[in-house]
């Protein structure tokens, strides 16, 4: 049994506790990939085949696992530094080639495993280890951003609503396409939110997924960094083909080995 290392309060255990509740209703072949940071523990803790990735690098190896093995759900566990910081032109081509995975991004707002520093997430003014005084800097809407870079299953859910959020997951997974789900998943050591997502997280009514205008006004209303209500559900859902459909589509499918065999005679 490992033990697990995540300080009493983290939302990683939210997390993990709906992830395990899906994967137990699904009868897909699921692969896990994880980036750096204590969200990546998380496939310490599921029997599940996994890859760990390099820092900002778990996006690139799941597209891999993804057309070596199409057959299967990919899902990758990515914090928001991992993602929408070091990782982000691979969160933005994936997004842009509608590759069928699913990332799911552990939005703690703050570089929690090295102890407080703040990411493309964190509010203005945050004082972290490295900004004392205060970051400079306005924090990226990373909804908006993968919506415009072409994702067809953008979602924001916080953990601490099991049920919402584990139904999020469901579908994310099931959807055929790049999906995103930006989780709202609090450090309790170095960024408590609780006490803010509480009072302003709403889950979304009435609202069309099918309406790009719609979905981005929904995005814009929370920027990351006021103290505006805060929508968690799916805000965008399309039909459009995914990168395993349009790569290569004359080429005859063939087995691992005579693929394999292909590559070898190329050699020769």
């Amino acid at each position: 049994m490992i033990r697990n290392d995540w300080c009493p309060g983290c939302g990683n255990f939210g997390i993990l506790n709906s992830v395990k509740a899906v994967l137990s209703e699904t009868k897909d072949e699921v692969i896990l990939v994880a980036g750096i940071g204590q969200h990546a523990k998380i496939v310490d803790y599921l029997n599940v085949p996994s890859f760990y990735s390099l820092h900002g690098r778990a996006i690139p190896a799941a597209e891999g696992i993804k057309l070596a093995k199409p057959g299967t759900k990919v899902i990758v566990f990515s914090g928001d530094g991992d993602a929408y910081g070091e990782g982000i032109e691979h969160l933005i081509f994936a997004a842009k080639r509608n590759i069928d995975i699913t990332v799911v991004v552990h939005n703690n707002r703050v570089y929690a495993l090295t102890t407080g520093q703040f990411t493309p997430t964190s509010p203005y003014g945050f004082k972290g280890r490295s900004t004392p005084a205060g970051s400079p800097e306005i924090p990226l809407n990373p909804l908006e951003l993968i919506l415009s870079s072409g994702a067809t299953f953008i979602a924001r859910g916080y953990p601490v609503k099991a049920d919402h959020f584990k139904s999020l997951l469901l579908e994310a997974i099931q959807h055929k396409g790049f999906s995103l789900v930006d989780s709202l998943q609090v450090c309790f050591t170095f960024f408590n939110q609780y006490d803010l997502y509480n009072q302003k997280v709403y889950e979304l009514q009435g609202h069309d997924p099918a309406d790009r205008e719609a979905a981005l006004k929904k995005m814009r209303e929370w920027d990351y960094n006021s103290d505006a209500p805060i929508a968690i559900g799916k805000f965008y859902q399309a039909d459009k083909p995914t990168f395993e459909d349009r790569f290569r589509p004359d080429k005859p499918k063939v087995s691992r080995e005579e693929g394999i065999a292909q590559v070898l005679r190329s050699y020769i």
